[in-house]
């Protein structure tokens, strides 16, 4: 076993460190990934740097909060799927428990500017660790002028021409496809003959899941275990809105929460700044579960809680049914917590879905995607050499590394 590469990780072991993650995940996805990196992948040793990109890749594409979705794919990857259940859980259980106690206390007493103070002065430094991730993830994989100036015009295409992230992603993909068919050497490092990697990565110990290791038994493709998981994803959906719709009506508010968030769940891409205005419309005119000036209130505490900051929706849960049950003239703390729970349920139970069934064919991809892994004029490695490589694998270097 090389020095410094963890022999293996429990369950137990894993829990607890997702727990601590969930209470020190501030600074929304940028500084939650950044944590994931850092802990993953440069400290623990968990992870070596392809995997976690790999699974990073495919959460970008999900609908829903991509660090959640992340923590779940790695709780997976290493315990399967009481690992991902355990990971996924424990990133947003802390954050709705604080949220809802605060939703509790803003209800009674109203706004919290002190408590928005306190947890501002966590900003600096959640922006000093999304600032060296990103430093130190860019310089790895920002390795030839392509690939710096796609980064360049990704960044400049969010910030100034507000182009959605979808289409963004799409351009990015197709981009890719045509480079490794007509100009693949613009995607690939060349190196001198016999140049190995450098000292830093030479002193870096392996990682428990490392580039080449194959993938857990738990982590193979199996069209049985495909199945079942659909299967339960479904009845874990109908299941609880026909209980709700049972106990009070199709369009009372809890079945109604329950559609309109499972909507929300499934339309959130490129983040929650893009699909928060979605949620407003709907909560405060639509609705009218909420004012807009409490609206503003929960998004000011979603900024400042830990957790992914789609759990505002948890905000807007607990006033949806704390407002009803007042108008209504019945006990209004047990629909808001109801609600609350029925808000959080349908929000987050698609990002589980698509990570425990989409999980096992990325991990399978990585067969393929490895094949067209190689860095020109570098022998030393035990890979095959291009000319024994087909041309459609050298086309899918793209994937694994732009």
């Amino acid at each position: 076993m090389p020095s410094g590469m963890p022999s293996s990780v429990t369950l137990t072991d894993a829990s607890r460190f997702w727990l601590q993650l969930g209470l020190v995940s501030f600074g929304g996805p940028a500084g939650q990934i950044a944590l994931l990196h850092r802990e993953l992948v440069e400290r623990r040793r968990w992870l070596s740097e392809q995997r976690y990109l790999h699974a990073l890749n495919y959460c970008m594409l999900l609908p829903g909060p991509e660090a959640m979705q992340l923590a779940t794919y790695l709780g997976w990857l290493m315990h399967g799927i009481p690992g991902g259940l355990i990971a996924g859980g424990l990133f947003v259980l802390p954050s709705v428990f604080v949220l809802t106690v605060l939703s509790f206390v803003y209800a009674l007493w109203g706004q919290l500017p002190l408590l928005v103070s306190v947890f501002a002065v966590l900003k600096p430094a959640v922006l000093a660790i999304v600032v060296m991730a990103a430093w130190r993830i860019g310089s790895r994989t920002l390795r030839t002028p392509l690939l710096v100036a796609l980064a360049i015009a990704g960044f400049l295409a969010l910030t100034l021409l507000k182009l959605p992230y979808p289409l963004l992603v799409i351009t990015a993909g197709l981009i890719g496809l045509l480079t490794a068919r007509w100009r693949p050497s613009l995607l690939v490092v060349s190196k001198p003959h016999g140049a190995g990697s450098s000292s830093a990565e030479q002193d870096q110990p392996a990682a428990l899941h490392d580039d080449d290791s194959a993938s857990p038994d738990h982590a193979r493709f199996s069209r049985r275990r495909l199945a079942v998981t659909l299967l339960v994803w479904a009845l874990a959906t109908l299941v609880p809105l026909a209980a709700l719709a049972s106990f009070g009506g199709w369009n009372g508010i809890l079945a109604l929460m329950g559609r309109f968030f499972t909507r929300v769940a499934l339309l959130s891409f490129g983040g929650a700044y893009a699909v928060l205005p979605y949620v407003a419309q709907g909560a405060v005119e639509q609705f009218n579960w909420l004012s807009a000036s409490q609206m503003l209130d929960g998004l000011a505490l979603g900024e400042t809680t830990p957790g992914p900051l789609i759990m505002v929706v948890a905000f807007v849960g607990f006033m949806g049914g704390w407002n009803q049950g007042l108008a209504a003239g019945a006990g209004n703390w047990p629909l808001a917590i109801a609600a609350t729970l029925v808000t959080v349920w349908f929000t987050f139970l698609p990002s589980f879905g698509f990570i425990l069934a989409g999980a096992p064919l990325v991990e399978a991809s990585r067969s393929v995607l490895h094949i067209g892994r190689f860095e020109q004029n570098e022998p030393t490695r035990s890979m095959p050499t291009p000319n024994a490589v087909s041309a459609w694998s050298q086309r899918q270097f793209c994937f694994s590394d732009a």
